[in-house]
């Protein structure tokens, strides 16, 4: 054995007791990344649970409101989007601990506190109305009470999310995700002015007026989303944990293969995220625009407003986007507040873990559900749990940002991996310009 794989050997041996002492049900010992399939991951997961029910209303009124002329928008937004996840998934890879772990150690516990208080509170809002969009949705398809297939969404979610092994879970999420691919058939479906689509995607247009500037902060706000940094970065740490593979940190010689794996990972899955928005909007041009249905206030009330205009089957394929994707961002809603919750008070976490060996986590992914389902049962407008949701997210979002950007280029934090300049210069840009949008979002209250 050469020297070079004496060391690596010698870190690998120091990295597998930690790994073992975590209790694993959901994944073989043995397991890796190996495969195509490895190569897509908590990127991919994040980008497509960024296109969560409220997520598509958002982009759904974008396009009934002004058509085509919002679609460069997301052309504009995704190296911003894609750059801060990169970073937050390189500090998940690099100290084998999540956004809210990394904060705790390094950062005051006021911080910490605030930011993880608000996270919850936003998540759990935005949880509350994806469940309520997906109860609509199916009440759309099939009648019968909407209350109860909450209910049924809820405790579906948090059951596969507590009681599936790991691996088995993660495939689920990967699949579900292709439920977004509805969004494209829409399109196919409908008549399309591409070249008009194609010239307001590349050239920027801009309205002078109010509601054209706070749709954009609102399409900015719900693309570039707190609870997907914490997701993803913990999603990382886990991972690392869950196969055995010590931080780059501990074994610095992969880094090459990691880094590389994470941005294919993640340009793939904001990628994907941003084109199935686009075409959200384009769907809701093409059809609401142009027989002049301008509100849209829920992804629910979008599908039904399909269903005249566009046909029985264009409507399904809308409703059924809406419930396939809120079958993959429930989870990662629950999930991220109770990664960063945990990491911040240093329990147990990962779905990784039995339940009983990680009693709080799954607690608060209970919780966070159960709040969600009862949301939909008092007096609190789905649509006003959406705003406040959207406003806890802006003032969370920038001083993260800013924290996970000066947490990146600190060699206490990342040693040897500081983030390399064009990736330290974009995911400032993605600061400033959120700074931006919540500043004019405050401005238009």
């Amino acid at each position: 054995m050469s020297a070079h794989q004496h060391t690596l050997a010698h870190r690998l041996r120091a990295a597998l007791p930690l790994a073992g002492r975590i209790a694993l049900h959901r994944a073989p010992a043995s397991a890796g990344r190996r495969g195509w399939l490895a190569r897509f991951g908590p990127g991919l997961i994040t980008g497509a649970s960024d296109d969560d029910p409220s997520g598509i209303a958002t982009y759904s009124q974008a396009g009934a409101q002004f058509g085509t002329a919002m679609c460069w928008v997301m052309l504009f937004v995704f190296p911003l989007m894609a750059a801060i996840q990169e970073v937050s998934a390189r500090i998940g890879c690099v100290t084998g601990r999540g956004i809210a772990g990394n904060i705790r150690q390094h950062y005051p516990a006021w911080l910490l506190r605030s930011i993880v208080l608000l996270l919850i509170i936003a998540n759990t809002l935005n949880l509350g109305a994806d469940l309520g969009a997906m109860g609509a949705a199916l009440e759309l398809l099939i009648h019968g009470p909407a209350h109860f297939y909450v209910i049924c969404f809820a405790v579906g979610c948090a059951a596969l999310e507590t009681f599936s092994h790991y691996d088995r879970y993660v495939r689920f999420m990967k699949w579900a995700a292709v439920s977004l691919f509805s969004y494209v058939a829409v399109v196919l479906a409908v008549d399309v002015p591409w070249p008009q689509v194609v010239r307001d995607t590349v050239v920027p247009s801009f309205i002078l007026s109010t509601d054209y500037v706070v749709t954009i902060v609102a399409v900015l706000g719900t693309t570039i989303t707190p609870y997907c940094f914490f997701w993803q970065s913990s999603q990382e740490a886990e991972d690392e944990q869950v196969h055995h593979i010590p931080s780059l940190l501990e074994a610095p010689l992969g880094a090459k293969r990691e880094i590389g794996r994470i941005r294919f990972d993640t340009y793939l899955g904001m990628g994907y995220s941003n084109l199935i928005s686009l075409f959200i909007i384009i769907a809701a041009a093409a059809t609401l625009h142009v027989h002049g249905i301008t509100d849209i206030q829920t992804s629910a009330q979008a599908a039904q407003a399909l269903r005249p205009i566009a046909g029985e089957f264009t409507f399904v394929l809308f409703a059924f986007g809406i419930i396939g994707i809120g079958l993959l961002a429930i989870p990662v809603l629950a999930g991220s507040a109770a990664y960063a919750l945990g990491e911040a008070l240093q329990w147990p976490t990962g779905l990784a873990r039995r339940p009983l060996d990680a009693k709080a986590f799954y607690v608060t992914i209970a919780v966070a559900t159960l709040v969600g389902i009862f949301i939909n049962f008092v007096d609190l407008d789905p649509i006003k749990a959406l705003f406040w949701s959207a406003v806890l997210n802006g003032i969370v979002a920038v001083p993260l940002m800013a924290v996970i950007m000066v947490m990146a280029m600190q060699p206490k934090v990342m040693g040897r991996f500081t983030l390399p300049w064009p990736l330290f210069v974009m995911g400032w840009l993605s600061t400033a310009v959120m700074a931006v949008a919540v500043a004019i979002m405050f401005a238009t209250w």
